[in-house]
């Protein structure tokens, strides 16, 4: 048996860290390609408030798992995981250089770590049920069949509250306890952005998604798949419908998704410290940082 190990390069950090931009620098200099690790990226017509590589970007470098899947259906972490670890295999097959970049860090581990998660498909009625109830009681829900998954699921995070919910209506068992491990043979080097003024430029993002119309995405989004899909309930989508629906400004919605992005980059940035531990690049020359950290791992 071969103890033959590839090499895989990962790129982790916050939203609006910067991470496509020197993704593609550094798909560039070791002339490889893009595995995009984004739950919301995956979607079809879903450009402007994921913030998904522009075509020019998609020209210069190839990016695998980007528009996979209309935004009417949904994948889940397991369905992710067997489309991302076959396509990276192709890319090994090939002999290049896998290069996972995202801020998706459950998306990412299931990958890289190798997590297991039950395969149980989405309950429709069910998760109607849920959402009539309200987070702040599905929370106290789960705290009662789960609370070891409210350890990890933030109490705001009503997508993943209720998929925990609904993972233990359907099998009977908590989330937390169907979890295990069986990481890939791969050498995997994580390196990780940060920046000082990454309040600014979620500030400076979001008011360009406005611009460059999230709220004309969010209006083509619910004419094509109507008003009640789980992803125009995510960040910038849910705020651009209510100003659609007129319940809030349009400044509001820019500061509401302004403020809502602060604070999931935060728990992003907790996430990647203690369940990653990536090695964090030198915001003075990120580039130059990344190659010489690269070239070392690569021998």
């Amino acid at each position: 048996m071969s103890s033959y190990q590839p090499h895989v390069i990962v790129l982790v950090g916050p939203t609006a860290s910067g991470k496509t931009e020197l993704a593609i620098e550094i798909a560039e200099y070791f002339k490889t390609h893009i595995h995009n690790i984004d739950s919301r990226q995956i979607y079809k017509f879903m450009d402007i408030g994921t913030a998904k590589p522009s075509e020019s970007q998609q020209k210069k470098i190839k990016h695998f798992l980007i528009d996979i899947e209309e935004p009417n259906k949904q994948i889940n972490v397991k369905k992710f995981q067997e489309i991302a670890q076959k396509s990276i295999k192709s890319e090994i097959k090939h002999t290049y250089l896998p290069f996972l970049v995202g801020g998706s860090g459950l998306y990412m581990n299931s990958i890289t770590k190798g997590f297991f998660v039950p395969d149980v498909p989405p309950q429709n009625n069910l998760r109607s049920q849920l959402e009539e109830l309200g987070q702040k009681e599905c929370w106290e829900i789960l705290k009662i069949c789960d609370p070891s998954s409210t350890k990890t699921i933030n109490c705001a995070d009503q997508i993943r509250t209720i998929r925990a919910l609904e993972v233990f209506y359907v099998t009977g068992k908590p989330l937390s306890t169907q979890k295990v491990q069986n990481p890939p043979n791969w050498r995997i080097l994580e390196l990780g952005l940060d920046r000082d003024n990454l309040k600014e430029r979620i500030l400076q993002r979001t008011k360009n998604m406005f611009l460059s119309g999230i709220v004309e995405e969010t209006k083509n989004l619910i004419s094509h798949y109507g008003p009640d899909i789980p992803m125009l309930a995510t960040i910038g989508y849910g705020e651009s419908k209510d100003y659609l629906n007129n319940h809030l400004t349009l400044d509001e919605a820019i500061e509401q998704t302004t403020t809502k992005t602060i604070q999931f980059a935060k728990r992003q940035k907790t996430w990647f410290r203690n369940k990653n531990n990536p090695i964090w690049l030198n915001n003075k020359n990120l580039l130059k940082d990344a190659i010489i950290k690269i070239e070392s791992f690569l021998g």
